[in-house]
This record gives C-alpha cells, structure tokens and sequence, in this order.
C-alpha cells in the first residue's frame, strides 16, 4: 500500500491513495494554513473511524441483525506540549435497528477492535518508521 502527499503552498496538500481517491489538509490559521480543509489528526480519526465502522457492519451483517444505521464518534485527545500527539481515543458506536441484540453489536465491536480494525491494531501497537530524504532539482518552469 502507498500513498503520496503533495505540497500545494500554504501549509495546504493534496494525498492520493493506491485507490486513486484525493484529500486535501491543510492547517488553522494559527498554524500559518488557512483552514480550509481537514487536519492530519482529524483524519486519523477518521480512519480509525471508518475502519471499525465498516468492521461492525460486516459483522452485524453476517449476524442477521437489522442495523438501519451506525454512527460513530471518536474523540481523541491530544497532549497539551509538542508534539501534539494523541495521548487517548475513544469510540462511541451509536447503532440504530429494529431488534438489535446488544450482545451481537459488543461481540462485533470487541472483534473490531482485537482483531480486524488494521487502524485501531495499528494505533494500539508501536509501529517502526523509517525515512529516507531524496533531493530533486527545482522543476523545469516552461
């Protein structure tokens, strides 16, 4: 999997996926941005977000009950010195259906969590990262 960020002035950039889908970040104003569209943290939430979301409903699914809808919110709270990391998340799951058995939705957040969200395994388990620095000449104007 890969993905590329792209500077477009500012503190704006553009990313783009293996899947060929587009976001834009950028900053407040505090920050020298504009704010004129999502943050990285706000997008790790919603990563996370989406990832135990799509988890839930497969599973709910597969267990014949009648979600009509879901709705997650995720809170994250960030550490008050730089860098401004995230010292706790939580998720709240707010499922509606007709019938639902709260047994099978806790069953499906608890294999979420432990065993299929590659977001949320990922953010509970330190992950190496490595980088590399390539210099490219300024490109070609005309």
């Amino acid at each position: 999997m890969e993905a590329k960020v792209t500077f477009c002035g500012g503190m704006r950039f553009v990313g783009q996926a293996d899947s060929g889908h587009a976001v834009v970040m950028d900053t407040g104003e505090s920050s020298g941005g504009l704010d004129s569209a999502v943050r990285p943290n706000e997008l790790l939430l919603l990563g996370l977000a989406g990832c135990t979301g799509m988890d839930v409903i497969s599973i709910l699914r597969k267990k014949r009950q009648d979600v009509t809808g879901l709705e997650l919110v995720v809170r994250g709270e960030l550490s008050t010195e730089p860098p401004k990391r995230f010292v706790g998340i939580s998720v709240e799951y707010r499922v509606r259906g007709r019938g639902v058995d709260p047994a099978a939705v806790a069953r499906a957040v608890e294999l979420s969590e432990t065993k299929y969200c590659s977001v949320g395994l990922t953010l509970r388990a330190p992950v190496p990262i490595t980088s590399t620095i390539t210099l490219l000449p300024p490109e070609d104007p005309s």
